[in-house]
């Protein structure tokens, strides 16, 4: 993939999860050199930060002359101070092409060798070991930033071809010599928001996949229950002013072409004769966690647009501090480095797929209760009631971590430390509330496996299989291929875990 001046989230998802190789243009390496050869030119007789300064509240202290390289590689070993268990390799692939954009930008003033090893690092799955902990947000992700930058001199350890080693043995294995020190790399690969936009662009695109598994089970959920299907018409949801609520109805609608399931209100209601019973055998309206399925996946529909645009902004920005900037001729100080964008939408994320969830584990709920469904063993159970249990444990895994995501919502961009000698006086917390949605989204690939373990055991137990829609067919068959339908009771983690694979790739 030939480098511009900007990516967009379908071609991240290609160098992350399809292997494609990064390739920089010309283009690219010369908007990087301006910036570099203008830093150069300026530099000379001026106190610039992070140059010939100290770092954060040591920024009043001058550095002399013969000290300027060892200050680069000093910012990069005092902030190798992480803690906690690696991040898996995807999110630091994903950090690594977040920061690449950044210095693409050409306004970092880095040399380019930096950028040209970076992309080697990424094309290679040279992966730096980075723990999860360290990163208050601001000034960025300093912290994580700074393992990320200790492999690219040539230190620290990285994960390759699945093991963990030395950064060196690896180096010279694929023939790359570390960065040298040219002005000021050490601050530049260390400042921004790169790691918290890396993971969140993973959510993303888990998120993102969870939402389609969400419209199919809900449209599956009403094939079970033979709804009435004008929950999803276009005039009803039409009539509500939300994108996200009338893209949820209309995804509802084409999943459920072709299905004999559900039923129409107008042939069964309005257009027979008039009905003289007091009791309607089937409900006229299903339960919310039904029929309200465009209200509640709506929202979440909309909050994944917002998070795209946030987090493709971010990524196409310059985001370190100072800005070097060769068409003005100017540097500039501030805060660009500050993740508040990226915490706030990772907040609004997780409370997203939190509700997700919850939904999901509802429908659970529905399909396991025979009293509320009406037209199911309980627990789906085909074999023997009493001796025989069905999927009855698996609801207390769904609800359980349904649980721990509600705990999780709890926003991180309200949650300031003052720190840094009060220099970092109010910060995002963004990496903290990227990882924490990272774990809704994991945990929301468990209640989602969970869900469709028991639709297609739902399914069968209605011998129904023949009446679903096409796409509701082939999820079922597919399903089925590593999960039968089963009477006697089975160990049953393994094909949860399996579900997972499924529904995430």
């Amino acid at each position: 993939m030939r480098t511009s001046e900007t990516i967009n989230l379908e071609s991240l998802y290609k160098l992350l999860f399809k292997e494609e190789k990064l390739v920089l243009s010309d283009e690219s390496i010369q908007k990087v050199e301006r910036s570099f050869n203008f830093l150069q030119s300026f530099v000379s007789d001026k106190i610039i930060y992070g140059i010939n300064t100290g770092f954060g509240p040591m920024a009043q202290y001058r550095i002399e002359d013969k000290h300027l390289t060892e200050l680069q590689y000093n910012i990069i070993r005092s902030h190798s101070t992480g803690a906690g268990k690696p991040l898996p390799e995807l999110y630091v692939k994903a950090a690594m092409i977040a920061r690449l954009y950044t210095f693409l930008q050409g306004k970092s003033g880095v040399h380019k060798e930096l950028v040209l090893l970076l992309s080697e690092f990424i094309n290679h799955n040279i992966c730096p070991l980075v723990p999860e902990h360290g990163s208050v947000g601001a000034s960025g992700d300093l912290v994580q930033l700074a393992h990320i930058a200790l492999t690219l001199i040539g230190e620290g350890e990285v994960i390759y071809q699945g093991e963990r080693r030395e950064t060196a043995a690896v180096l010279k294995e694929n023939n790359l010599k570390p960065f040298s020190m040219h002005i000021r790399e050490g601050l530049s690969v260390t400042n921004g928001t790169s790691v918290m936009t890396g993971i969140g662009i993973v959510n993303l695109i888990y998120a993102q996949k969870l939402l389609h598994w969400s419209i199919a089970a809900s449209v599956m959920m009403n094939e079970i229950a033979s709804s009435y299907d004008d929950f999803m018409s276009q005039p009803l949801n039409d009539a509500k002013h939300h994108k996200g609520q009338q893209e949820i109805a209309k995804a509802m609608r084409e999943w459920a072409t072709g299905s004999s399931c559900m039923r129409q209100r107008e042939d069964e209601l309005y257009n027979k004769e008039p009905h003289q019973e007091k009791i309607f055998k089937h409900k006229v309206q299903p339960y919310y966690s039904l029929r309200c399925t465009p209200q509640i996946l709506g929202p979440i529909y909309d909050e994944l647009s917002s998070a795209e645009s946030v987090l493709m902004n971010e990524i196409n920005s310059a985001c370190d501090n100072p800005i070097v900037d060769p068409e003005t001729q100017n540097i500039y100080h501030g805060g660009n480095f500050h993740g508040d964008y990226v915490s706030f939408e990772m907040d609004k994320l997780k409370i997203a797929i939190t509700k997700l969830t919850m939904l999901s584990e509802r429908q659970i709920n529905y399909l396991y209760h025979d009293r509320i469904n009406g037209i199911l063993p309980p627990f789906l159970n085909m074999g023997v009631l009493g001796l025989n249990y069905g999927l009855q444990a698996a609801q207390f895994t769904a609800t359980s971590t349904t649980a721990e995501c509600q705990t999780l919502s709890n926003p991180m961009y309200v949650h300031s430390i003052p720190n840094n000698n009060d220099n970092q006086d109010i910060v995002s917390m963004g990496t903290n509330s990227a990882l924490l949605t990272k774990t809704v989204i994991e945990n929301s690939y468990q209640v989602m496996a969970i869900l469709f373990m028991s639709i297609v055991q739902a399914v069968d137990c209605l011998e129904m299989k023949q009446n679903l829609s096409e796409r509701s067919r082939k999820v079922y068959e597919e399903i089925r291929t590593f999960f039968p339908a089963f009477k006697e009771d089975a160990v049953l983690y393994p094909q949860i875990e399996k579900t997972i694979n499924y529904l995430k790739k």
